[in-house]
């Protein structure tokens, strides 16, 4: 066995404990600090793999931006530890049994017969004026164009969606006009009001 290999099956061994972690433990913010986990070494993974830009991508977007807000969503949220604990017990059973049968269907799919070393070779090694990030443009719009294109409308449709359903109308509600704010003079708006002058006590 090789040493790519090694360091392929111990990144690997990492990202299995990271994923059980995070669909285990029952502090959400130890769980969102084991998803940065798996998400660098999915990163790992990409870059072993000469998939640079992508790995890159995974680290700046996924842990420097998106896990970021989730663990400070978290830990400003008052979540109660006892109330998970106590269900966590309670769907034991039914997440066990989902968890067998996931596990029976990956056995089935990424089964030797389907998937291992013998079945697919080595990423062959390129040269140093290789781009993985315009092979990967390459890719995207010729031969996956049509998919990528519905991802991008069903995207779309989902941000439209979720502002539609996140507004809400208000009935009283004071609004200004700009064109007329700008309008105004100061002798209607500012009014000098004369007193007499009291004499102290």
């Amino acid at each position: 066995m090789s040493s790519e290999e090694i360091i392929f099956y111990a990144f690997s061994a990492i990202l299995i404990f990271a994923a059980g972690m995070v669909i285990t433990i029952r502090n959400p913010v130890f769980a969102a600090l084991s998803l940065v986990l798996a998400f660098f070494t999915s990163a790992a993974l990409w870059i072993l793999l000469e998939a640079e830009f992508l790995g890159l991508t995974l680290v700046l977007v996924y842990v420097g931006a998106v896990m970021v807000l989730f663990l400070f969503v978290v830990m400003m949220l008052d979540i109660n530890l006892a109330v998970l604990k106590e269900g966590f017990a309670k769907y034991l059973p039914f997440g066990a049994v989902v968890a067998i049968i996931m596990l029976a269907q990956l056995a089935v799919i990424v089964g030797p017969k389907q998937f291992g070393l013998d079945k697919f070779a080595n990423p062959v090694a390129q040269g140093v004026e290789y781009s993985n990030t315009k092979e990967l443009g390459r890719q995207l719009y010729t031969d996956y164009l049509y998919p990528f294109e519905i991802a991008a409308v069903i995207l779309l449709v989902a941000i439209i969606a979720a502002i539609a359903l996140t507004m809400r109308k208000r009935v009283k509600r004071q609004t200004m006009q700009p064109e007329q704010q700008v309008q105004v003079k100061r002798n209607e708006r500012v009014r000098l009001v004369k007193m007499p002058a009291e004499k102290k006590l």
